[in-house]
């Protein structure tokens, strides 16, 4: 029997909103009036979950391209359905994406393409005739901004990486100068921090952006992350972790799990109790950790964290002229 609901911490992890994040909108919105198209990079996993309302409004003044990536992790059977949500949401322009593939189809032969198609059919405004075209780049943090700009260059202009890549969010920290992503047509593209909305008003999205390492990880505790991955996982009958630690079974104790996963690796420390005297305990923070790097590496399985959001009534987008 597992858990039905998962209890939270009184940790907050409804409140991350850096000081670069309140720059790095602001820089947002100056930058548009130099811009022709808006690229909103997205974790194929939460289609849903985390995505900053701000650039919502954004992305009505100009042409608006969502690329879900890390398409590799996630769980594609309900494809159809997400498309059609996000439909009703107002998201007509969608691509799935996995930036860190090497010759990724997308990115090399539909991407571009599909961009310059949206430009020429939209309102340039003040930039008609501009020989060239400018893109935003915006997400929130750790979904891959960074690899798309250095896989654009990789593959459009045979160049190095422009920008800095990490498994930790919170990478770029400012809105960057114009960086040439394409040659034949010719395009740059302003990168920008990682902004999260300015409050996660729902507790279990706040846990699904931990779980996908778009919050840094110390920020929730990675014992907290990993017991919401634990009761996700079996309310989902995603049971790949049981073979993968070598477990004798599932398992809806987080304390259970962590101290095979510690023991399993000799990962022991030797602390000092309460009486004085020093006692061997499992270390729990490494074995969360293990836990969590195999999950966001794709070895726990396929997912898709927001299933219980795709048959939720839509409220209809009347800004944006749909239902």
């Amino acid at each position: 029997m597992f858990r039905e609901a998962f209890t939270f911490a009184s940790k907050e992890v409804t409140q991350w909103f850096p000081g670069h994040m309140h720059k790095g909108m602001r820089q947002v919105q100056k930058t548009l009036r130099n811009v022709d198209c808006i690229i909103e990079v997205h974790d194929a996993r939460i289609p849903f979950s985390g995505r900053n309302p701000n650039f919502q409004d954004a992305s009505y003044l100009r042409p608006h391209l969502l690329l879900l990536n890390k398409m590799d992790l996630a769980d594609r059977s309900q494809q159809q359905k997400i498309d059609n949500k996000l439909k009703r949401q107002g998201i007509s322009h969608v691509m799935y994406t996995n930036c860190k593939q090497q010759h990724n189809k997308i990115i090399k032969n539909e991407l571009i393409p599909t961009i310059e198609k949206l430009i020429n059919n939209s309102d340039r405004y003040h930039r008609t005739g501009m020989n060239e075209f400018n893109l935003l780049i915006i997400g929130i943090p750790n979904v891959g901004k960074s690899s798309l700009i250095n896989a654009l260059r990789r593959i459009h202009i045979k160049k190095g990486k422009a920008t800095r890549v990490g498994a930790v969010a919170g990478i770029t920290k400012s809105v960057l100068e114009k960086i040439k992503v394409c040659l034949d047509p010719l395009m740059y593209l302003y990168d920008t921090p990682g902004i999260l909305a300015p409050n996660i008003q729902n507790v279990e999205v706040g846990m699904k952006l931990a779980v996908c390492a778009t919050l840094q990880d110390h920020l929730v505790g990675q014992d907290t992350i990993a017991d919401y991955l634990l009761y996700w996982l079996n309310k989902h009958h995603i049971f790949q972790y049981v073979q993968f630690f070598g477990l004798p079974g599932p398992t809806d104790d987080i304390y259970e799990f962590l101290t095979h996963v510690a023991k399993q690796h000799n990962k022991i420390q030797k602390v000092k109790s309460i009486e004085g005297q020093y006692v061997h305990r499992p270390d729990m923070t490494f074995a969360a950790n293990l836990v969590l790097k195999a999950f966001r590496n794709g070895l726990l399985g396929k997912v898709m964290l927001d299933v219980d959001l795709l048959d939720k009534l839509d409220i209809p987008n009347i800004r944006n002229g749909k239902t």
